[in-house]
């Protein structure tokens, strides 16, 4: 087996449910603290490739890597100290206000003889400022909208104070302020503490802004990966999604920005309709 050249890496790993495949024999290096994202169309194995890479989904061939030890033969713990997640759809138990959900994200760190401690607290309530959630510590969390819900779920991740932190689809049920606040504060994570930061996004324009590293993937293989500005084409586009755009230059930050035809695009204005035709009297 090659060795890994990064913390996390994938070598030939297969991925799937029951009887389907749906991650096929990938080998991939998670840069080292760098911010990927994971693109590509619906059900192409994104979030499956994140859930392998989170040790929640067991391989049907090959192997993930987490400091070259295969993290399946690791302990649970020593894996929830180095490696947080934040799934696509959280479930919270019931009846848990939201500083609680996020001061579960300090169980790693807990020992038989080290009990919750004035860093623990600390943890906890740097992640709620940092989510602007603190004002809601006290609330039940199924009492809170989709988007305070998942700022608070995004909070418990990020109290876990992990080095490799992977996030699928965290600007879930976000209006667009909240979007670009949740990607700059990791955007500041990875820039302040080093973090390495693996996620799953939808938006390919925000995926270009905020990669280090792009993964671009189809029917469970990597078509292409590397920096935005080499992988966000109009040809790499077509191929992945199949849409047809042109890309440019993002005015603000000179990433690419994908613009897609669209029938109006191509006719221009919108013609103006025949009148409608009146019944005679």
């Amino acid at each position: 087996m090659t060795a890994p050249s990064s913390r996390l890496a994938t070598r030939d790993l297969t991925l799937g449910y029951a009887d389907r495949t749906v991650v096929r024999e990938l080998s991939l290096d998670v840069p080292d603290g760098e911010v990927t994202v994971i693109v590509g169309p619906n059900a192409c194995g994104k979030s499956t490739l994140l859930r392998g890479l989170a040790r929640l989904l067991r391989p049907s061939g090959g192997s993930v890597l987490l400091d070259g030890e295969e993290i399946h033969r690791m302990p649970t713990a020593a894996v929830a100290r180095t490696l947080g997640l934040l799934p696509q759809q959280p479930v919270a138990p019931e009846g848990i206000t939201a500083a609680e959900l996020v001061s579960r994200g300090r169980h790693p760190h807990q020992r038989l003889f080290r009990r919750w401690s004035r860093e623990d607290q600390q943890a906890v309530t740097e992640a709620m400022l940092l989510t602007e959630t603190y004002p809601l510590a006290d609330r039940m969390v199924d009492e809170l909208s989709g988007g305070q819900r998942q700022r608070v779920w995004i909070a418990m991740a990020l109290a876990q104070q992990t080095e490799l932190l992977l996030l699928d689809e965290p600007t879930t049920y976000l209006d667009v302020t909240h979007q670009v606040e949740m990607l700059d504060l990791v955007d500041d994570l990875n820039a302040t503490r080093g973090t390495t930061v693996v996620m799953v996004l939808h938006d390919l324009n925000l995926a270009a802004r905020y990669a280090d590293h792009l993964v671009a993937m189809r029917d469970g293989e990597v078509v292409v990966a590397g920096p935005p500005d080499e992988v966000v084409t109009a040809d790499t586009v077509g191929d992945v999604f199949g849409l047809d755009c042109t890309v440019v230059p993002d005015p603000l930050t000179g990433t690419p920005l994908v613009v897609p035809f669209s029938r109006r695009s191509q006719r221009g204005a919108r013609p103006e309709l025949p009148a409608p035709t009146r019944r005679p009297a």
